[in-house]
């Protein structure tokens, strides 16, 4: 296992760090021009007219909607095209003697970079993150520019909104030439136990040097709370120039802290790179120590117990603030889903940001990680079919090595709904070149793929299905059961299941399925069937992250926290162009829920009730309606009731006592506006935002759910408005903005930082309606 570290040795390392290697964050003070700009590439191209920004930035979000725009409603009527993006800046002298690095965490799609001048390279695929060294190519002490090229104007290139431009983060690296190879670094955990873990690091060293280097690796774990937990080090071995060297080690951790959904902990590796006496570079992965594996009789077991894994799929937009996603807003998304039961997400259908899993461990989700929506196949003229070939096996192996640490990661998918699989010769070479990949980056893990009408192309009978570690089959839960019966040695998974009960049941009485995907978990733009939608409706959240009548049903399946909900359910009516899921000439119909107890057409209302409790009553105005108990087969909780203006409630009962409540009042007329801000403190970074919603209400504070007023917001202080959103998903208002028309009587406002310290006064007013305000204070520091 190699020798322990002393105390003294941690201690000096510690002062030598600082000379080791360097990350700073390349995201401030761009130049931006929407539109092909001959020669911008070169360092004297002038861009002073230029738009100044920060990346990441999404351009395409901006609009504006028209229903001509070349992504149709795929793209959500959204425009596409040619970005450019050029940075100035300087580079201390003392670089001179480093390997200099630019990290890309993604750019949308088809990116050229230059420095100075010189083309660094192109990546097609949007969602992958990449790295250019910059090294003999920069001015020292002098100005250099890096300009980067974003095409994405061949369309249709793909099924859902994907943005434009540098729509995640960028860092520029700075090392020794003796250095950690850029995703070097593997941390596994092949034995976990409360008393005793091993941890197994795997690190990769590089030579960029002229002469060979005799080296050896030191690596610590540090726990949560920043205690050492074990170390090791390396035996010595000389790294040639140009060359690159492995080095393992084995670390027992005694009483560890292990990683599970309810209490994620994140431990530390921290790896030391010495040469002699002198510490050249250093690197921090973060990980958990868990332990988890598929079984074909009785499913997914996390650290010796078997449960369901509750997922989602999550396309990466989030409504008005488009592919350029601040983190806080993925948090607060995630947030909702744990409150519904979620405890999975599935990255539909390609690679998410990094900072996404990151938020995953610490919030103790399972993630699938997925490749790709199409191989060689297309499903749009210019997807990523054109460029599979050349890139695939590149992409997916940067992708692994970059998110192999992740503890919230338990599968890898390789694809999608992939059209190749109708001719067997050709999917199963592709299938098991990219199986391949994924094992000699990370065997810890199995490989999966979201199989799309397996019987039809023959799957589970040609032998491709069995190539899988995991199973995974896209809805038609019945077909996959019986994979399963006809060949019992089978792991099997759902990659994508509808919201109904009887899939639910599916799921929760057959110990074998080890869990689903539900499609979708949040509202997304685009994969519209026509215009005037532009957006997805098949969400349990809508697109500004708030919970849907659907997903208190959801909630009542998948939580243990006592709840009780109510809603309404209309009379159905036939599917529209505009709703999710239409195909002409089948029909289908749609019912459809409402969260209040003010009906457009008052008389017999059909209400449901949506609880784990072991007993609901329904009252009505303070008279009982009567007392239910919790349905065998988890149904709603049905009541006929005449409407009353009133008040009507549910009480959650088990074991006799009252453990939850859910009541609603008919409103009268819309007299003021109540705001809300689900964060009352925001710091000055990027990656913070606050939600302010404006909700209509009557003098008594009950919201108006038919008001559509258009709320107009003004910001007083260090702040300003990211977006403006509602629930509408045919909505064509702009997202920046400073007004919205409030949809179902509310909509929100997306509140940025411009400062570190001050008041931030927000106001919201309406013609007819009496104005409101509230405050949040800017503070300093990153969230």
């Amino acid at each position: 296992m190699g020798p322990k570290l002393s105390f003294a040795t941690l201690l000096l390392a510690a002062a030598q760090v600082a000379a080791a290697g360097t990350t700073m964050s390349f995201d401030r003070d761009w130049r931006f021009f929407k539109g092909d700009a001959a020669g911008a590439e070169s360092p004297a191209f002038a861009d002073a007219a230029w738009r100044k920004l920060d990346v990441p930035h999404d351009w395409s979000i901006e609009g504006p909607f028209d229903e001509k725009n070349p992504t149709r409603g795929a793209g959500g009527f959204l425009p596409a095209g040619v970005g450019w993006y050029r940075k100035s800046f300087t580079v201390p002298p003392g670089y001179a003697k480093r390997r200099v690095f630019i990290d890309f965490d993604g750019v949308m799609a088809n990116s050229d970079v230059w420095i100075n001048g010189f083309h660094l390279g192109k990546r097609p695929y949007g969602y992958v993150s990449f790295r250019y060294e910059l090294t003999g190519r920069l001015n020292f002490g002098k100005l250099n520019v890096l300009a980067v090229r974003a095409d994405n104007a061949g369309q249709p290139a793909s099924r859902w909104y994907t943005g434009a431009g540098i729509y995640r983060h960028v860092k520029l690296v700075a090392t020794d030439p003796v250095h950690f190879e850029h995703w070097g670094t593997a941390v596994t955990t092949p034995q976990v136990a409360s008393e005793r873990s091993l941890v197994q690091v795997s690190s990769e060293v590089v030579n960029q040097g002229d002469t060979a280097k005799i080296v050896t690796v030191d690596w610590t774990i540090l726990a949560v709370d920043g205690r050492r937990a074990g170390d090791t080090r390396s035996a010595p071995q000389s790294v040639e120039p140009g060359k690159a060297a492995v080095f393992k080690g084995t670390i027992v951790v005694d009483m560890p802290d292990i990683w599970t959904l309810e209490h994620p902990v994140i431990s530390r590796a921290v790896m030391r790179i010495r040469a002699g006496n002198d510490i050249v570079d250093e690197e921090t992965v973060p990980f958990g120590i868990r332990e988890f594996h598929f079984d074909p009789d009785t499913g997914f077991w996390l650290n010796g117990r078997s449960f369901k894994i509750k997922g989602v799929c999550l396309h990466h937009d989030a409504g008005g603030l488009g592919a350029a996603v601040p983190l806080r807003a993925w948090e607060r998304r995630l947030e909702t889903l744990k409150q519904a039961g979620v405890n999975a997400i599935r990255t539909a259908h390609n690679p998410a940001a990094p900072e996404f899993l990151d938020l995953c461990d610490r919030m103790g989700f399972l993630v699938m990680d997925e490749m790709f929506d199409a191989w060689t196949v297309a499903k749009n003229p210019y997807d990523y079919h054109l460029y599979f070939r050349e890139w695939s096996h590149i992409d997916t192996r940067d992708t692994v090595r970059r998110d192999r640490n992740h503890p919230s990661i338990i599968l890898y998918s390789a694809g999608n709904e992939i059209h190749d699989t109708p001719k067997p010769d050709l999917a199963k070479k592709i299938l098991k070149g990219l199986v391949e990949v994924f094992h000699a980056n990370d065997p810890s893990r199995p490989v999966t793929q979201a199989l799309f009408r397996p019987n039809v192309s023959h799957d589970y009978d040609n032998g491709l299905a069995d190539m899988l570690d995991v199973i995974g089959q896209n809805y038609r839960e019945n077909e996959i059961l019986a994979a399963h019966q006809a060949k019992a040695t089978r792991k099997i998974v759902g990659t994508e299941n509808q919201h109904g009960r009887g899939v639910w049941l599916a799921l929760r009485d057959n110990p074998p399925y080890a869990g689903q995907f539900l499609w979708a978990g949040i509202d997304y733009l685009g994969e519209s069937r026509a215009w005037p939608a532009v957006g997805a409706s098949s969400g349990l959240l809508d697109h500004t992250g708030a919970m849907k009548p659907l997903a208190y049903e959801r909630q009542s399946w998948w939580s243990e926290q006592p709840m009780v909900y109510i809603a309404r359910r209309v009379a159905p009516r036939q599917a529209a162009p505009a709703d999710p899921g239409y195909e002409p000439g089948v029909p289908r119909q749609i019912q459809t829920l409402f969260s209040d107890w003010t009906p457009a057409n008052p008389g017999a209302q059909n209400v449901e009730v949506y609880s784990n409790c072991e007993e609901v009553e329904l009252l009505l105005n303070g008279k009982s309606l009567g007392s239910k108990p919790r349905p065998a087969d988890d149904s709603a909780r049905t009541w006929p009731a005449s409407f009353e203006p009133g008040t009507i409630q549910a009480i959650g009962r088990s074991k006799g006592q009252a453990v939850a409540k859910h009541e609603l009042r008919t409103a009268g007329k819309a007299v003021n506006i109540l705001l809300k801000a689900d964060r009352s403190k925001l710091a000055a970074d990027w990656d913070d935002v606050s939600y302010v919603t404006a909700t209509v209400v009557d003098a008594n504070g009950v919201p108006v759910p038919g008001a559509d007023h258009l709320i107009g917001f003004k910001i007083v202080g260090p702040g300003a408005i990211a977006a403006v959103d509602s629930a509408d998903n045919a909505s064509h208002q702009p997202f920046q903005a400073s007004e919205r028309r409030a949809f179902q009587g509310w909509c929100v406002a997306v509140l940025k930082a411009s400062a570190p310290a001050g008041r931030i006064v927000v106001t919201a007013s309406a013609p007819g309606l009496t104005a409101s305000s509230i405050t949040i204070e800017a503070i300093r520091g990153k969230r």
